[in-house]
């Protein structure tokens, strides 16, 4: 990977890295969510949609909970699905239903009507990146090892295929494996479509300022290892390796993906983030410690008492056993109604472990 600086000066970004750092770093899954106050005043006023397509106010969301629990990055506030409109796949978002997709992707017609020329039209999300940057390294310098990490995101081939052709969320995925299997080279041409528009997605975030880009792969875990590796693995690496060109780290994420973790490492992604079903000490030993990892607090852990959470935190910052290359985090998003204090008593309790002095010097990766 050609690195955008040659000595990240970053704490977040030299952990994505498994260089050392003097502590470890800290940031939160849907960070800007239902659960803040500030955010649901901009909600009241604003869609889903208008506050992505908005630079101004994307950027806005995205500062205000970085700020204010004291983080050690920040992730553009954007939605996954985002492309399909450049792609020409209209999508809504239905009260108690998610994203809808009212004419799913079904054939080979279906996807060589698919665009893969507009992407400029997802600029708004880079600009949104460049306000949140300008912000931070006016306020806090970039020379420093508490500059804010800038993160931005995509969608893995494999999630967004599904939800083209399911219409939606779903239990079982009967439509996406049923097109997986009976027509590979739709389904082929589909996921190298979706590779094209996000390496171009990735990359106008990085040239507006990311950091590093996590690519979202939450519904992996619905699939085998075997369909997986097969139907899945080839193109996922192929957009690792192209946004990895283009001189940034990248978070690998999946939800119950444990038994997909090895082969998910094959993807070459510098981090793989780790849902809370797992323990971490465990996933990391089974990856060789070949790549940093990120998580993996259970989110519902955020309900509990200060000292059960306090205990929760210091035990994955144990596992990790100082190593560089742990990023703290949960296992998935915070959900609505987490107690905002216990988000920030997190970043206190992290900051407040120094499991390094606790490590034995074999245990170091550099």
């Amino acid at each position: 990977m050609q690195e955008k600086q040659s000595t990240p000066v970053s704490r977040f970004v030299r952990a994505c890295l498994r260089r050392p750092v003097d502590r470890t770093p800290v940031w939160f899954l849907r960070q800007a969510g239902r659960y803040m106050p500030e955010y649901m005043a901009v909600r009241r006023h604003h869609t889903l949609l208008e506050i992505c397509r908005r630079p101004e106010l994307a950027a806005e969301v995205t500062i205000t909970a970085a700020e204010k629990l004291g983080v050690d990055a920040a992730i553009i506030f954007a939605d996954l699905l985002l492309p399909f409109t450049p792609m020409g796949l209209d999508f809504e978002f239905q009260a108690g239903e998610g994203p809808v997709i009212h004419h799913p992707i079904r054939t080979a017609d279906d996807v060589d009507r698919l665009r893969t020329d507009r992407a400029e039209e997802l600029s708004y999300v880079a600009e949104a990146i460049e306000k949140v940057c300008t912000h931070f390294r006016v306020r806090g310098g970039a020379d420093s090892a508490d500059t804010l990490g800038i993160i931005g995101f995509c969608g893995a081939p494999f999630t967004l295929a599904s939800y083209m052709i399911e219409g939606g969320g779903s239990r079982n995925y009967i439509e996406t494996k049923t097109l997986m299997y009976r027509q590979l080279a739709v389904w082929q041409r589909l996921l190298d479509k979706l590779v094209t528009v996000l390496s171009a997605f990735a990359r106008q975030q990085v040239e507006a300022g990311a950091d590093v880009i996590q690519i979202f792969d939450s519904w992996s875990g619905a699939l085998s290892i075997e369909d997986y590796r097969e139907f899945v693995l080839p193109v996922t690496k192929s957009l690792v390796r192209e946004v990895q060109s283009y001189g940034v780290p990248i978070i690998y994420f999946g939800v119950d993906t444990a038994s997909l973790l090895p082969s998910m490492r094959e993807t070459g992604a510098d981090v793989l983030g780790l849902d809370w079903r797992t323990p971490l000490d465990h996933a990391w030993r089974n990856l060789d410690y070949a790549c940093a990892v990120q998580g993996n607090l259970d989110p519902i852990t955020l309900f509990a008492e200060p000292e059960l959470l306090r205990k929760r935190v210091h035990h994955i910052l144990h596992q990790a056993a100082g190593r560089p290359g742990h990023i703290f985090n949960l296992g998935h998003g915070i959900v609505p109604g987490t107690p905002v204090e216990n988000v920030q008593a997190v970043v206190k309790f992290v900051r407040e472990y120094n499991s390094r002095e606790h490590v034995p010097e074999a245990a170091h990766v550099s």
